[in-house]
């Protein structure tokens, strides 16, 4: 009888332990978004254009910090296929942040950008072409839109097609 009252007990607190860790969060600053129209087409996928445009990075922007979302790019590195890739890699604002905007412009004058959609998670990421361009020639360029639907420049820098550290 003791055996059972004891197993019972435990799956008690087990049940309630569970329970209760779904609630231990860090509280943030209530913020509430606007409301954002249901897409209704597919993602968009990459684009390419031969439109000029600046080969120099220019000045980013900071976000706030309840909607700071951290982004990596990188280059593959692979000469047979060779790509610019934007991964998202956290921060408080993946449940605010609408998408995020990439832009690759090419040392050969070719720029294609693409989109991260919103429901963004950890791991989400995009890949556009690059060249195999010796030294830093291709430019990569990263927007986050904010949840009053402002374009935020976090990213802006030349990536090189392979680094030897």
């Amino acid at each position: 009888m003791k055996k059972i009252v004891i197993v019972i007990s435990a799956l008690v607190l087990c049940t309630v332990l569970v329970l209760v860790a779904g609630c231990t969060q860090p509280t943030t600053p209530t913020v509430t978004p606007t409301p954002t129209p249901v897409q209704t087409t597919a993602p968009q996928t990459p684009t390419s254009s031969l439109t000029p445009v600046s080969q120099t990075p220019g000045p980013t922007q900071t976000l706030p910090e309840n909607w700071n979302i951290e982004v990596q790019v990188q280059s593959n590195g692979f000469a047979p296929d060779p790509k610019i890739s934007a991964t998202v890699r956290g921060g408080k604002g993946l449940n605010f942040i609408q998408k995020i905007d990439l832009r690759v412009t090419r040392s050969d004058g070719i720029v294609e950008d693409g989109v991260i959609p919103k429901p963004l998670k950890v791991g989400d990421f995009i890949e556009l072409s690059s060249t195999t361009a010796p030294g830093y020639a291709d430019r990569a360029e990263v927007w986050a839109t904010t949840p009053q639907g402002e374009k935020v420049k976090i990213f802006d820098a030349y990536i090189p097609f392979r680094t030897y550290n």
